[in-house]
């Protein structure tokens, strides 16, 4: 009895924080400081992205740091992109979406999350903007522009996020139909300062021969994303999460910074000492 009660009060406590999520004032505070920060941008005194995060709905304080940046650039393109959403609630587009009236799509490959994901936005629908699309689909290079186009996503967006726990890099140097403004994408950043790759493997599912073997390093990441026209501007206070802005759009109130600048956490340090684990393994070098 005192577990079926415990279990009930758990549920109705999720329940809370879910709808807590929602709240007029969560939205009136945010779009508050969606105005102050373009009037601090006017007057050139914006403070450093790495001191702007919190979180809604994002796993980490990534929401707070996405919010400052399209305070700054606008929310001209309010669409979004985001492959290994899980079901898109604990994800980097869902604040904007119910806060910002953003429109977007989420993929991932396990299709109970879609379902769940489905159901969640379901229950907790904004009458007045259009709902998200979901796609169930495991993600290569091979064929993640037609999963994007056959769901009439193309040309320039706002923000694409990818966290796939394996061929992240292999997938946006793939992706050529959108353009998005702002990227952020996991590095794995136990692989140090190297400029190193996993193998593209489209097969892969974590945590595949060794749970550190996957990815792409900082530095390889951010090789990448210059190639691509991108630069780095930060990364989630933990630093795996770098977020990158498409070049010529805000470049003095949103300058460019090092990578050396957002690996400082202490766990980021400690896991440096995880590659020695692998470090003869079979890696590309960028």
């Amino acid at each position: 009895m005192f577990k079926i009660l415990k279990n009930f009060i758990k549920r109705k406590f999720l329940i809370l924080k879910i709808r807590n999520r929602f709240f007029a004032s969560v939205q009136i505070e945010q779009r508050k400081l969606y105005l102050k920060y373009q009037e601090l941008a006017k007057n050139n005194q914006l403070p450093k992205l790495s001191e702007t995060g919190f979180r809604v709905f994002s796993q980490f304080e990534e929401d707070g740091k996405l919010l400052f940046i399209f305070s700054v650039l606008g929310m001209p393109q309010k669409t979004f992109v985001e492959i290994g959403s899980d079901d898109g609630i604990n994800s980097n587009s869902a604040n904007l979406y119910f806060h910002f009236g953003w429109y977007g799509l989420f993929i991932d490959a396990n299709n109970e999350s879609i379902k769940r994901g489905k159901d969640f936005f379901s229950k907790y629908p904004h009458s007045w903007f259009y709902p998200p699309k979901f796609a169930h689909a495991k993600v290569t290079s091979e064929n993640i522009n037609q999963i994007i186009e056959n769901k009439g996503f193309k040309g320039e967006i706002g923000l694409l996020s990818i966290d796939i726990d394996g061929n992240d890099y292999w997938i946006w140097n793939a992706i050529e139909i959108i353009e998005p403004q702002v990227v952020i994408i996991e590095t794995h950043i136990e692989f140090g300062y190297n400029s190193i790759v996993v193998p593209y493997n489209p097969e892969y599912q974590f945590p595949g021969k060794h749970p550190i073997y996957h990815g792409a390093s900082p530095v390889a990441m951010t090789k990448l994303a210059k190639k691509k026209g991108y630069r780095l501007v930060g990364a989630n206070e933990l630093g795996f999460n770098f977020i990158f802005i498409k070049n010529g759009l805000a470049e003095k109130q949103i300058p460019e910074v090092s990578i050396e600048s957002v690996l400082t956490h202490i766990s980021v340090l400690e896991s440096f000492k995880e590659f020695e684990k692998i470090k003869n393994w079979d890696f590309i070098h960028v």
